[in-house]
Order: C-alpha cells, then sequence, then structure tokens
C-alpha cells in the first residue's frame, strides 16, 4: 500500500487532534492516583492504545464512554506477562518509570524499531534509585527488565538523548518512599516536554521543585484522581498549517491553547519567521500563503517540527539551515536522513549535517517514490511535500499516521487535498 499525493492547495477549518503527549500522561498519572479519573476528548492513536494497554496489564480498568475515557484501579501490580509498548517511545520510557515502583519483576518490549531505541540512561538512573533494571536487547536497548520498588536518592541524568528519561522519573519521582534529586547533565533537549510533565504532575496534586539542572521531588506523595480534557496539539496542527505557507492555501486550526506548556505552539511563531501570513484569535490560528524567506531553526526544543519544516524550507527563497536537532536521529526513524533522502528524491537542493541540514530553495519539487520508514511524522510531512510536487508523489508506509493523527486523511481531505492509498 502507498499513499498517493497530487498537487492541491488546501483551504477551510480543521480542530485539531488531542494531543499525543498529554494523554499519554494523562492515562498513566490517572493509573497512578487510582481514579476515578475522566479523561475526555482523548486521543486514540496507536501510540496512546500503548499506554492504555500498559495500564490495563498494571490492573487499570479502562472503560470507554460516549465522550471519553473512565480509569479506575486498586492497587497497581506487576504483570505476568511481558508489556508491549509496539512503536511507542513515550509508552516505553514513562511506564518503565512506573513499573520501578511496583514490587515484582516487569519486563516490556516493543516492535522491531521500537528496539533499536536508547534506555540505558533511564536504567542506570533507576538503579542508583533502588530499582533493579537490565536491558535484556544489546547496548542497552529493549527488551528491558525492570523490578522495584524503587527508594529515590540522588542520580544525575544526562539531557541530552531524550526528554522521556527525566519525564518518566518526574512521573514516579513523587510516589517513590524518599525524596529524588535529579541533577540534569546539560545540554537537555526537548525540554518544553519536561513542563508539560510537570504541569500534569501538578494537575493530579504531585509536587516538584527547582527546575533546569537541579531538581527535587519530595517522596511519599499520593496522587488526586483528576478530570482531564486533553488539550488540542500544536505538533500535529503543524502538518495542515505549513501546507497553507507552503502552497498558497488559507487554513485554519482551532482547538489550540496558547497558554499551555507546548514546545510545538513555536510553529506560530516559525511560520511567521518564514515569512507566511499568521492570525491568532482566541483557540484558533490561520495561516496563509506569501513569499517565504529562508531561516535558520533550533531544533533543541522542538524537533518534532523537523520533517514538516524541511518541507517549508523547499519553498522559501534562500538557505535555511536547521540545527541543534542531533536527537532527530534516534526517534522512530534517523529523522535527519529519513526527512533529506525525501526531498532530494523530489528535487530539493538539501544535505544533511550531523545535527540538522542546509535547505536552499525555493525548489521546483517533482513526483517520486518515497519511503517514509515507517515515521509517522515523515510520512505527514512528505504528504505535505507533494501537495506542491509537479507530478503525484507516493509514500510508503501510508498508515503510520494513525500513531500521532488518526484524522489526518479525513482532515487533509476536508481542506481539499487530494489524497488516496492505494494498493
Amino acid at each position: 500500500m502507498r499513499l498517493r499525493v497530487r498537487a492541491s492547495v488546501v483551504r477551510g477549518s480543521v480542530r485539531a487532534p488531542p494531543s499525543k503527549s498529554y494523554m499519554h500522561r494523562a492515562l498513566l498519572l490517572a493509573a497512578l492516583s487510582g481514579g476515578p479519573c475522566r479523561i475526555e476528548r482523548p486521543l486514540l492513536s496507536e501510540d496512546t492504545e500503548a499506554t492504555r494497554a500498559g495500564i490495563e496489564a498494571l490492573g487499570a480498568r479502562v472503560d470507554r464512554l460516549k465522550d471519553g475515557l473512565r480509569i479506575e484501579c486498586g492497587r497497581l501490580r506487576a504483570p505476568s506477562h511481558e508489556i508491549d509498548a509496539r512503536n511507542s517511545g513515550t509508552t516505553l520510557r514513562l511506564l518503565t518509570g512506573v513499573v520501578a515502583l511496583l514490587p515484582g519483576t516487569t519486563v516490556l518490549t516493543g516492535d522491531a524499531s521500537l528496539r533499536q531505541r536508547p534506555m540505558g540512561p533511564l536504567l542506570e538512573a533507576l538503579r542508583a534509585l533502588g530499582a533493579r533494571t537490565r536491558a535484556l536487547g544489546p547496548d542497552g536497548r529493549p527488551p528491558v527488565e525492570v523490578g522495584g520498588p524503587m527508594r529515590g536518592g540522588r542520580v544525575t541524568v544526562p539531557g541530552s538523548v531524550s526528554s522521556q528519561f527525566l519525564s518518566s522519573l518526574l512521573l514516579a519521582g513523587p510516589l517513590a518512599p524518599e525524596a529524588t534529586d535529579l541533577r540534569v547533565a546539560p545540554p537537555i533537549v526537548s525540554e518544553p516536554y519536561l513542563e508539560m510533565t510537570r504541569h500534569m504532575v501538578r494537575r493530579f496534586g504531585g509536587t516538584i521543585e527547582g527546575d533546569g539542572t537541579e531538581i527535587h521531588i519530595p517522596g511519599g506523595q499520593r496522587y488526586t484522581a483528576t478530570d482531564f480534557e486533553v488539550p488540542g496539539d500544536f505538533s500535529s496542527a503543524a502538518f495542515p498549517l505549513v501546507a497553507a505557507a507552503a502552497g498558497e492555501g488559507d487554513v485554519t486550526v482551532t482547538g489550540l491553547d496558547a497558554s499551555l506548556p507546548q514546545g510545538d505552539r513555536r510553529i506560530v511563531d516559525l511560520l511567521r519567521a518564514f515569512g507566511a501570513e499568521v492570525h491568532e484569535t482566541d483557540g484558533a490560528v490561520r495561516v496563509r500563503g506569501a513569499s517565504l524567506r529562508a531561516q535558520t531553526v533550533d531544533l533543541g526544543a522542538t524537533p518534532d517540527l523537523f520533517p514538516v519544516l524541511a518541507v517549508l524550507a523547499t519553498q522559501a527563497q534562500g538557505e535555511s539551515r536547521f540545527v541543534n536537532g542531533a536527537h532527530l536521529r534516534l526517534k522512530e526513524s534517523d529523522r535527519i536522513e529519513s526527512t533529506v533522502a525525501i526531498l532530494a528524491a523530489m528535487g530539493a537542493d538539501i544535505g544533511a549535517t550531523p545535527d540538522g541540514c542546509v535547505v536552499r530553495g525555493p525548489a521546483r519539487l517533482q513526483g517520486a517514490h518515497v519511503d517514509a520508514r515507517g515515521d509517522h511524522r515523515v510520512l505527514m510531512a512528505a504528504a505535505v511535500a507533494g501537495l506542491v510536487a509537479e507530478d503525484p508523489v507516493l509514500v510508503t508506509d501510508p498508515e503510520s499516521y494513525r500513531v500521532s493523527y488518526p484524522t489526518f486523511l479525513e482532515d487533509f481531505r476536508a481542506l481539499g487535498a487530494d489524497l488516496e492509498v492505494i494498493p
């Protein structure tokens, strides 16, 4: 199966899908609180379904309601079978901290892609906090075996590999019997996701003190059962907004709350910097295409925006540089390599660097048959590129968008995009 994309101009309005990052954290905190908790406007994607299945394996009950989910559980327990995180790095890493709180031993695994992603720094940190951990795969990679309960203590964690390691410790730390002191070795990548985790811990009644490189988490806390409505996702909204900017379209995305700590809300400022016409109203962002100019983009805090911003850069006048994104090579695919390969195949003047790429534009993109490498964000970025290509673009892994944006095809078709899954 392939996704066929033909040149189209997108116009209209869509509502942002619920945030995948908030949804993962809401599921885990609801289970850790014991519930009952209602999650309203949940994101039911492949990644979040992996987290839902994970908390159910630990003893939580998740009921689907007409307008959301209801989560309740007694005491969480280590399961008698492996937990399969599928393709979700967030599920794997955040659940690893959760199961370190439980007596007994838990094995967590995932698909072939997930088993290539690093876990060593998180496992070492949990060992220092009193858990028993080991990687069953080579070089600190999954599957992983975790035995608890962790006690707390002092540990230094690298901030340069993945913010998910730190988020895992921030979620679990309040429930450890002793205080946890984290020293974060800079640089810290994807820092807005840590603020999101802190925000959610506070929503469920937890306390985390300090920030930056020194964090203190008092032990012996309890989470409070809390209802939560999942906000719209700026990460997913970036795709229709960039599609409008790159192709002279006019798109409004509603359901976006700029007051919440979502790092990818930076897409609004970046689109303005590239020259798109951007208007913000309460809860909505409207973007219209205009003459685009090249930019230098620091990817340290917002790596998920890279694939679609690289597409935008192909339509901008001048040389755009993407920097500080070495951690992109450790995502579902090597996102630097996969994005550069797709755009180069379509005729863009683009070259990879160790921590990003250089794009010279504007380019007249051509039709091509390209490989998304099973990566949902690369697939959706390739689809956006196809909308401004002169000939049809065929993309592999046509349903990988379900990982984070289940209504991607539906929304883009509603905006006038010519997308079709074909044999």
